[in-house]
């Protein structure tokens, strides 16, 4: 994959558009519930030996014959993390090249409005290093750098992918998972474990025509390309309808799980252009909301 000029000048437009859809909303849904010397009026504690003084609510005193401390809400930076799918499954039909425009994309937005911004690819078979978390719109050449080096290879793992991430990522944030999701053990234990960690989750699935209803015809050896195992099979019209419908009713369950929980999701079509997904995500609230 590469970034080239003109790719730059699209997430600049994405970002100007994400400006004026979330003007005056980000931030505020997005203040800490700590308190400490920020700008929005919290609320009022005792004043207590050592307090600052500059914090005293001399009108309350006046009202109320009380010493109380006023106290701000403080805002912390959003941390934004991509975990993106780099198992041996998204070599096909170009699902890695969209997975990484749309990952360029949602980080290039984040560090334009100075949110902290970390890659984490998985599967992969460890080969993928992840990118610590980074902040200003001038990362973005390091983004580049490093999804251009993504290698998809290895088995999916999501599950343990996902138990991997939250014990290694204390501070809470977003999580989107950018994936096919063709993993044989299954998204729930990891999706689920991203919400009791109390992280934000989004799910991104990658998909292509060409998976959902392939043309193959005849006596055929298929090779699965993340475990290797193959079969020879006999494809007939019949057996490519029913497949199809397979394919549809597991990316139905999908979204269905995500639903019930709460978990925005989008199904990324690989013809579609990596913009309009982006876009239709700000429009829907599904990202930095």
């Amino acid at each position: 994959m590469e970034f080239d000029e003109q790719f730059l000048k699209k997430l600049e437009y994405l970002y100007v558009v994400a400006k004026k859809v979330f003007v005056g909303r980000m931030r505020a849904e997005r203040r800490s519930r700590k308190t400490g010397s920020g700008v929005e009026f919290a609320d009022h504690r005792n004043y207590t030996a050592g307090d600052d003084l500059r914090y005293l609510d001399w009108s309350a005193y006046g009202r109320l014959d009380k010493l109380l401390l006023r106290m701000f809400e403080e805002e912390e930076d959003l941390h934004i993390y991509l975990l993106v799918d780099a198992s041996a499954s998204m070599r096909a039909n170009g699902k890695l090249d969209y997975a990484e425009r749309i990952c360029a994309a949602l980080a290039y937005i984040g560090l334009a409005k100075l949110d902290r911004v970390s890659i984490v690819p998985f599967g992969g078979g460890g080969a993928n290093e992840r990118l610590p978390a980074s902040r200003g719109k001038a990362q973005i050449f390091k983004v580049f750098q490093f999804l251009t080096a993504l290698e998809a290879t290895g088995k999916t793992e999501l599950s343990h992918a996902l138990e991997s991430f939250v014990h290694q990522h204390k501070r809470r944030g977003l999580a989107i998972v950018v994936s096919d999701f063709y993993d044989p053990d299954g998204y729930e234990d990891g999706l689920n474990l991203l919400r009791y960690h109390r992280f934000e989750p989004t799910v991104l699935q990658i998909w292509s025509q060409a998976e959902a209803r392939p043309t193959l015809r005849g006596d055929l050896e298929i090779v699965d390309v993340e475990s290797g195992v193959s079969r020879e099979v006999t494809v007939t019209e019949r057996q490519l309808s029913a497949y199809a419908r397979a394919h549809a009713d597991y990316c139905a369950r999908l979204e269905a799980f995500c639903g019930a929980r709460g978990i925005s999701y989008y199904r990324a079509d690989v013809a579609v252009p990596f913009e309009e997904l982006v876009l239709r995500m700000f429009r829907e609230g599904g990202f930095l909301s």
